[in-house]
């Protein structure tokens, strides 16, 4: 195992790993440690109690945080005509056609979000062995593919974030930066489990979540109450 930092050990002593913690009091400790000279990432991660065979079970949308996320988003867009326009008009930081198709099999990914207009599929349906395994390729499941093209980008521009499950049943969501006020954060937090209890599987009681922790870039992990 690979030895800690002084700052992590100082930091995980403030937790009692036999406990789970309202968020409220998480965020306070996450607080009072001692953090690193950049502006730390929040996140929240969920083990959920879905079965990732079942399609039926799996996870995948996405939700407007109430304060974002505290980071700088990167969003290209695949449009043609006046959808491009208001794409490059809501803030897009590339929009394109052939051209960005030509890029992104060249090996050009330096994006954080994928949106396309539904016109775009038929062109843009070779793209998923770039796209896919960074779960990227647009769908209407978490709002990357959409018609009103330029509000899709203006979402995600103010800190919209996908919910999607990973093999194990985990969703990893970042929630803000170290620097938001508590508030911002709890906000943030609160939307996420809304939104996923709005999409619980039919069927599926408290056993939906399991396991709750949130956690710091280079803080320690603290156990919420779910």
């Amino acid at each position: 195992m690979a030895k800690r930092s002084k700052r992590y050990r100082e930091a995980r002593s403030r937790v009692d790993t036999d406990r789970e913690y309202g968020v409220d009091e998480a965020l306070k400790i996450l607080k009072s440690c001692k953090h690193a000279a950049f502006n730390e990432t929040v996140e929240l991660a969920l083990k959920l109690g879905i079965d990732p065979t079942n399609s039926d079970q799996q996870i995948r949308t996405s939700v407007g945080l109430p304060h974002g996320t505290g980071k700088s988003v990167r969003v290209a867009v695949f449009a043609e005509g006046e959808d491009a326009d208001a794409a490059a008009d809501a803030g897009a930081d590339v929009v394109g056609s052939d051209d960005l198709i030509a890029r992104v099999e060249d090996g050009w990914m330096d994006f954080d979000v994928v949106l396309a207009t539904p016109a775009m599929m038929r062109k843009i349906g070779g793209l998923g062995r770039y796209l896919g395994p960074r779960g990227l390729m647009p769908s209407p499941k978490n709002g990357t593919l959409r018609s009103d093209i330029g509000k899709g980008v203006e979402e995600f521009k103010a800190g919209k974030v996908e919910l999607r499950n990973d093999s194990g049943g985990n969703l990893h969501v970042p929630v803000g930066k170290i620097s938001f006020d508590s508030s911002k954060l709890e906000d943030n937090i609160k939307e996420i489990f809304t939104s996923l209890q709005s999409i619980r599987p039919p069927g599926m009681g408290h056993g939906f979540f399991r396991k709750a922790v949130l956690t710091s870039t280079m803080g320690p992990g603290i156990r919420l109450k779910v």
